[in-house]
């Protein structure tokens, strides 16, 4: 039978740690860009924290639906202002990622902060607020992981394949990117296969192992 219920509490506990990894993953891809001398995420005004910039609709409304897929509004760039294109893309495509990470050894701190308050705050409203705070830093760590992760895979658009297609020579980086246009379908037919959720079923057994 299908909670509705069980499926607020859950959005309610990721919703904070989900947002907040994919801002800080926008907002990284704009940032390096600009400091390689391109303003174009400046301009748009997507260099900022406020998640409502880098959501898409229609991409939230699909994870809220399957709570497996979804996406952001990709922040704009342009290589052209890059001295060194190769360069530049291969940093910005890789800044997305690496701000995940950091993210989840942000949420990894915070939840041993969290623990480490548990037993003076056994008891009151204090307790009240631990425990969810918990399970948030612990999403954090898992979403952000898995963000950073997913967005590695070779597969266009994703940051993976911008960083692997700055390695190709030039002809066969074209050849490659091309690919974009069948980019969704290939990733939908991995998902439903379950090569990811075999290959994240990995990823999750080692963090509640290291984090548990």
């Amino acid at each position: 039978m299908f909670d509705i219920a069980q499926m607020i509490r859950e959005l309610a506990i990721v919703a904070i740690p989900l947002l907040m990894g994919i801002t800080f993953h926008e907002v990284a891809h704009g940032y390096v860009a600009y400091r390689f001398g391109d303003p174009t995420a400046k301009n748009a005004g997507r260099l900022t924290l406020n998640p409502l910039k880098h959501l898409d609709p229609m991409g939230t409304l699909v994870l809220v639906l399957t709570r497996m897929i979804g996406w952001a509004k990709p922040v704009p760039i342009n290589p052209s202002y890059f001295e060194d294109p190769r360069k530049g893309i291969f940093w910005v495509s890789l800044a997305g990622p690496l701000a995940n990470f950091g993210l989840a050894v942000f949420f990894y701190i915070l939840f041993n902060l969290v623990l480490a308050l548990q037993p003076v705050f056994s008891t009151g409203p204090a307790a009240a607020v631990l425990e969810p705070a918990m399970l948030i830093c612990f999403y954090g760590i898992i979403v952000n992981i898995i963000l950073g992760i997913f967005n590695l895979f070779p597969i266009p658009p994703l940051d993976g394949s911008k960083i692997l297609a700055t390695f190709l020579p030039g002809p066969v980086a074209g050849k490659f990117m091309q690919l974009e246009k069948y980019g969704f379908i290939i990733l939908i037919l991995l998902i439903f296969l379950g090569v990811f959720g075999h290959i994240f079923g990995y990823v999750l057994n080692f963090v509640y192992k290291f984090v548990l």
